[in-house]
């Protein structure tokens, strides 16, 4: 069977001298929309009370000067960028009242160079000879021809001649230079079912996942990601500007996002190739109902909206599709505290942080295990 994904593929661009400037000016020209468009937000914020939605933001930026610099796709789509970070600080303040609403993107007197997305017609795609043209807004244009000429260069085992659909090209500035992410729609053939085998996943912030497969529990510990994030996050802040992120620190805001793909990729790649060794052939996910509306304190609340969960669900869910894993949401309410031996629903039996004993059959058992044995025992697991 055959089904169609999303994926993106990173080109480095080989005539990166002859095309900088041009890329230059259209990445500032990014960050004054969005800066022109937020300061539109925050004016009619101030005056009625409210964040305009992304269509009224819209229809005022397009008689500025500046949503001419690009073209009119990629112009809306700043728009929908901002639009989508006001959303999720929205989210945010539900549990986070020190949370900070978007801000400019401007250093001094400069502006950062801002990713630009090209839709269906802000881009030409020559796959056979590894070119891309990107279209300019009629204000940066010196003639009515005039286009940015990109060639590029993909890992030796991407082909983008044999990708169903090249749906937005994006150019993104990685702190050193300009690359392209091209956006694919791209058709897998998948495997039959890996097994008749069930496995449950916990998953959680200290381990990142603890899996229960039917013969071994394997835990995943996130120290990694904590590292990162620390170093990372110190040196965006060290590096911040007084009126808004400098190159340094949104190079590091990227590389820590960078890093954060890759061991989420790698993480839920392990896996499912565990779960396809083990003849596993379902795999059910713990997931936490509504967590994020809850108030667990102002620490609680930061570690609780970094905690990917939604985002290892969608990762697990199409790496198991294409490799014979049907991985299920399930519903984890109680199962930290349930005995996966006999059922017993004490809280007590949650002794401390990573032990859970049982009052009742006196399982001793490190917490997260146990309730990845109830995740797995929730779609049909049976005992060991």
């Amino acid at each position: 069977m055959a089904i169609e994904v999303t994926r993106t593929y990173v080109g480095s661009i080989q005539n990166q001298q002859q095309v900088r400037d041009d890329l230059d000016s259209l990445g500032g020209s990014a960050s004054k929309i969005w800066n022109s468009a937020r300061w539109t937000a925050d004016r009619i914020w101030n005056a009625t009370g409210e964040i305009p939605d992304e269509g009224t933001l819209k229809a005022y930026m397009k008689n500025q000067p500046c949503w001419k610099d690009l073209n009119a796709q990629s112009s809306q789509k700043v728009i929908e960028e901002l639009s989508d970070a006001f959303q999720s600080w929205f989210d945010l303040r539900q549990t986070d009242d020190e949370a900070n609403p978007p801000g400019y993107r401007k250093h001094g007197d400069t502006r950062p160079k801002s990713t630009v997305t090209f839709k269906a017609d802000g881009f030409k795609h020559d796959p056979e000879n590894n070119r891309v043209r990107l279209s300019k807004g009629s204000n940066l244009k010196e003639h009515w021809s005039d286009f940015i000429l990109c060639e590029y260069q993909t890992r030796p085992d991407v082909d983008l001649s044999e990708v169903n659909k090249v749906q937005n090209v994006r150019a993104v500035w990685n702190g050193d230079e300009w690359e392209l992410h091209f956006v694919c729609k791209v058709v897998l053939e998948t495997n039959d079912a890996a097994g008749d085998g069930v496995a449950g996943i916990d998953l959680g912030i200290t381990n990142i996942a603890t899996v229960a497969f039917p013969d071994e529990y394997v835990l995943y510990p996130g120290n990694l990601l904590k590292q990162d994030k620390h170093y990372f996050t110190r040196a965006a802040y060290e590096t911040a500007g007084e009126n808004g992120p400098s190159e340094k620190s949104m190079w590091a805001r990227r590389k820590l996002a960078e890093r954060e793909t890759h061991f989420y990729h790698v993480l839920t790649d392990t896996i499912i190739t565990e779960c396809v060794e083990r003849d596993v052939g379902t795999l059910a996910v713990s997931w936490p109902e509504d967590v994020r509306k809850s108030d667990w304190g102002k620490t609680g609340n930061k570690k609780l909206h970094s905690w990917a969960f939604d985002r290892l669900y969608q990762y697990l869910e199409y790496k198991g599709e294409i490799r014979g894993v049907e991985v299920l949401k399930e519903n984890e309410w109680n199962t930290s505290k349930t005995c996966s031996r006999c059922g017993d629903d004490t809280t007590s039996n949650r002794v401390e942080r990573g032990l859970y004993v049982c009052s009742s059959c006196e399982l001793v058992a490190n917490a997260d295990c146990n309730g990845a044995e109830n995740m797995r025992r929730s779609c049909g697991g049976d005992c060991w």
